[in-house]
């Protein structure tokens, strides 16, 4: 049932199912999406296998095809307690820092609404951050994959680890962290940060105060539908400069090389998406998010 709604500033509409009693939650699962309503259920669904407990917060970025009805109802069908948050600014950044801001656990996982996650899959990534890592990344599989593939994919991952082990070897689908390291380093900032990559740029940061971890069988699968993301990739130059530079140096990568060239390309968190605004504007989609906080409501 719904019961609480806030208004925090650019963010609207934060309508909760409130979790039971907290019994050692360790975790907390940040989901951004918009325009998600084809996959958004089974990826819940996944989620709602956990062997682990967790708290979940969603995070609808201005959808405009009702997915987060649609995600407040698959969760409700599987018994899974959530936040919802309306965050309108356009880009996944926003979306993320937003989610982020309510998390109370020790550990978070970003997740992605195109994306499958094993039934152990809070359980490895616990396993890598028990150890002392501060961050983890797991390999990305296809649905098909075997135990053998899931092997060889873990030990690439960790031989790419060993050889460059400030770098990010997975994509923001498959990350977690130390809730503490996140926040030490400023977690999703836009003020900091507006552009694509935002999951190369959050490790960048977070590898500063300690180890990140790979391999095991900390694994997931992402959406195997098409995409047109070639206008949204780094270049062949940007990519051997994240490969080469080092060290105090990887700061003016990010924040001075990289940053200039993507915003000459006007690469910003809201090219990520799979479907565009159709032009409407700030004051447009605020209207639309608060109309989709309203039948929420009135569920």
């Amino acid at each position: 049932m719904l019961t609480a709604t806030l208004c925090l500033d650019r963010l609207h509409a934060v309508s909760i199912d409130p979790p039971s009693a907290d019994h050692g939650i360790r975790w907390t699962v940040v989901l951004p999406f918009f325009n998600e309503r084809a996959g958004i259920g089974a990826t819940l669904a996944s989620l709602a296998a956990q062997d682990l407990p967790f708290h979940l917060i969603l995070v609808d970025n201005g959808s405009t095809d009702g997915s987060g009805a649609v995600a407040a109802a698959v969760c409700r069908r599987h018994g899974m307690a959530f936040m919802l948050l309306d965050e309108w600014r356009p880009g996944k950044i926003y979306a993320l820092a937003a989610g982020i801001a309510q998390v109370r656990t020790g550990y978070v996982a970003t997740c992605d609404a195109d994306t499958l996650y094993p039934p152990d899959y809070l359980r490895q990534a616990a396993t890598l951050l028990d150890r002392g890592a501060v961050a983890a990344g797991a390999c990305f599989v296809p649905e098909a994959a075997t135990a053998r593939d899931h092997r060889r994919a873990a030990r690439r991952m960790e031989r790419a680890a060993a050889l460059f082990p400030q770098q990010c070897h997975t994509g923001g689908a498959g990350q977690v962290f130390r809730a503490a390291a996140l926040h030490q380093v400023g977690q999703f900032d836009p003020q900091r940060w507006r552009y694509v990559l935002e999951d190369h740029e959050i490790m960048h940061r977070v590898a500063r105060v300690g180890k990140i971890a790979y391999g095991g069988y900390f694994r997931c699968t992402p959406s195997s539908r098409e995409r047109d993301r070639a206008s949204i990739r780094w270049t062949l130059i940007e990519r051997l400069a994240y490969h080469l530079v080092t060290g105090n140096y990887r700061n003016w990568f990010f924040y001075t090389f990289l940053a200039g060239r993507l915003a000459a390309r006007q690469l910003t968190s809201d090219r990520i998406r799979e479907h565009p605004f159709q032009g409407l504007d700030d004051a447009s989609l605020q209207s639309r998010s608060n109309a989709a906080a309203s039948e929420r409501l009135a569920a």
